[in-house]
């Protein structure tokens, strides 16, 4: 009996040592439990600060005390030299305005890409400036096919695009946040049309870059005007962008004995054009518009392109006190005088600060709307109002290339 009580004691010890023990391990999961559940609490706090930290750092930092502005222009590539002229000029602006206090008591930042003057290229780059850099307005192109690249864009994104240079009508067309500082084809080709008129020269040959939108309209509003006012064409050849031999084209346009011959594309071709022309004993004058306006036309071109003329937006022989002010601006930071792609990339981003201040907002519709009532804006390149097609009124001038330089014939109202 006494060894069963034992055994039962024993057991029963054994029994109540097992409770225990299973008491034990119920406490300690419980305690493990709390300590889990405190640290899966703290891990939740430091997650939530590092997702604070990572949000704060992914939206844009600067919209507390910057207004950021894009630029998108050929810095590189065939229209190099538009590019970079337009971004200086631009560039220049956004140091005045800062200079000046800034806009909306911010310093308005100016984030620029190269297009490096290639066809797709400038989607990329103004898709890349409205999503990661998350621009207020969007300042470029100067050629009018890259500005059509982008204008859908920024229409669909409601971000305000101003075109420095582009002059094709289709630019504007595209939608009621797309605008222009400059002129368009429609006015430049009824002034090169009234200007070849005026020198009595009807018999008219045209070459065209059938790659640049800007080419191909200057040269069908020019015909249209100048076949309506007693001229005739008598060759329209065609080339493309890049093209570095135009024998052919100009062969036959020697056939036809034009008075002059329009070449509507850029500087560099139409300083090969010039050149080829000469050596092919083609003594009739060229004519161009706005696309001529580079140092590198006389570089190419040489004496081949002495006595001809072009249309453009402003001469720095106008002793107007705006553009001489402006000149002496420029060549003191740059070190050398400015075209009108230069003027024309200042005055872009001079109205845009003029349209922040009146709209007293960056937000996309009030600044689109305030951009729209832009009226007598004086500008180095005249006085602008913007149309109800967004389009800049103002005046053209005509220009000569004598002695190696650009010298001024005559100013052409709208």
């Amino acid at each position: 009996m006494r060894a069963r009580a034992r055994l039962e004691r024993e057991g029963g010890d054994g029994i109540s040592n097992g409770c225990a023990s299973d008491q034990l391990q119920s406490k300690g999961a419980r305690v493990y439990a709390a300590s889990t559940m405190k640290l899966s609490s703290s891990l939740c706090i430091v997650a939530c600060l590092f997702a604070a930290v990572a949000c704060k750092k992914m939206a844009p930092s600067e919209a507390a005390t910057e207004i950021v502005v894009g630029e998108f222009a050929s810095l590189s590539g065939a229209t190099a030299s538009f590019g970079q002229s337009s971004h200086k000029g631009t560039a220049m602006a956004v140091d005045e305005i800062n200079a000046a206090g800034g806009l909306l008591g911010k310093k308005m930042r100016l984030v620029s890409e190269d297009d490096q003057s290639k066809p797709g290229e400038a989607a990329t780059v103004v898709r890349k400036l409205i999503s990661r850099e998350h621009i207020v307005a969007l300042l470029g192109e100067v050629a009018s096919s890259r500005s059509l690249e982008a204008a859908p864009i920024c229409q669909q994104a409601g971000i305000p695009m101003i075109s420095p240079a582009s002059t094709n009508p289709k630019v504007t067309e595209v939608g009621d946040f797309v605008f222009r500082v400059c002129f368009i084809d429609p006015f430049q080709g009824t002034v090169l049309s009234k200007f070849a008129l005026s020198k009595n020269w009807k018999r008219v040959a045209i070459l065209t870059d059938v790659k640049q939108d800007y080419s191909v309209g200057l040269s069908q509003f020019f015909k249209a005007h100048i076949s309506a006012n007693g001229g005739t064409i008598v060759s329209e050849q065609s080339y493309s962008s890049g093209d570095k031999d135009f024998k052919a084209q100009l062969t036959a346009i020697k056939g036809t004995t034009p008075d002059v011959i329009l070449a509507s594309g850029y500087y560099t071709e139409s300083g090969l054009i010039a050149l080829q022309a000469r050596e092919l004993q083609i003594a009739a004058p060229l004519i161009g518009g706005d696309g001529w306006d580079s140092p590198s036309l006389i570089e190419v071109g040489g004496k081949a392109v002495e006595g001809s003329f072009f249309s453009n937006h402003f001469s720095v022989e106008d002793p107007a006190p705006a553009i001489q002010t402006f000149l002496k601006k420029f060549n003191d930071k740059y070190h050398e005088q400015p075209d009108a792609m230069a003027a024309l990339g200042y005055d872009s981003a001079m109205i845009l600060a003029d349209a922040i201040k009146r709209a007293g907002t960056t937000e996309g519709p009030k600044l689109r709307d305030a951009l729209a009532a832009t009226k007598d804006f004086s500008a180095v390149t005249g006085k602008i109002t913007l149309n109800p097609q967004r389009n800049a009124d103002k005046s053209a001038v005509m220009l000569e290339v004598r002695n190696g330089q650009f010298k001024y014939v005559e100013t052409v109202a709208p």
